[in-house]
């Protein structure tokens, strides 16, 4: 199966003073240190990088092992994304998006969740949910335990069948919809996705906490 994969680069960085995707991890930029695991996975043929020309410059084309087509991203998740569906490649059969901010993703991962998209149409990495979860009231009192039985963390990458992605997007771009990742647009038109527990520490960076944290260079 021809698998492309959308790379989602196209935030602002507004709860950073600084670009995440550009912040120091041995020697390597965020951005630059998502692109390999893609670049080095046997089973993805092509990616497209939603991201501003400027970040370019964060990686080295010298090293890209296959093609690497960058499109311009939009205000919302849902614009960059589509974005990304309308440059993919005519031969492509699964679509995998991930959030250029999950650096430390395995490649083993990448592998595990293309078998399952390959299997059941649509798949996503996740982690289940292991803290004790309280329901508060409007004061932030706590109220109620909430069970953690069958819940997940959601993570990417997220893979589906081509073409389900693009009615599911068709979908929510016509009516409109929010969305803050693709297995909510796969549930608006009735497909449901298989989830793969993650091997590793699979983070999205989102403030200048997470990085520390990580170990990059602020």
């Amino acid at each position: 199966m021809h698998c492309t994969v959308i790379l989602v680069a196209a935030g602002s960085s507004r709860r950073m003073s600084f670009d995440k995707l550009a912040a120091d991890l041995n020697g390597l930029p965020v951005l630059a240190r998502t692109l390999d695991v893609f670049l080095a996975c046997e089973e993805i043929q092509d990616i497209i990088l939603v991201t501003p020309p400027e970040r370019m410059a964060l990686l080295d084309s010298s090293k890209f092992t296959k093609p690497v087509t960058r499109v311009d991203g939009g205000s919302e998740r849902q614009f960059s994304v589509a974005a990304g569906i309308a440059a993919l490649p005519a031969a492509t059969e699964l679509v995998a998006v991930h959030d250029a901010a999950r650096p430390l993703v395995c490649e083993s991962d990448v592998r595990s969740v293309i078998a399952a998209a390959l299997e059941f149409g649509a798949a996503s990495l996740a982690r289940r949910v292991t803290e004790t979860l309280k329901r508060t009231d409007q004061f932030d009192f706590t109220q109620e335990p909430v069970s953690r039985e069958h819940v997940w963390f959601i993570e990417t990458p997220q893979i589906f069948r081509a073409d389900w992605l693009r009615e599911a997007y068709a979908y929510v771009l016509q009516n409109d919809h929010n969305i803050t990742d693709e297995t909510s647009a796969l549930e608006m038109i009735g497909k449901k996705t298989k989830l793969i527990a993650s091997s590793a520490p699979n983070p999205k960076i989102t403030t200048p906490t997470d990085l520390a944290a990580l170990g990059f260079k602020i």
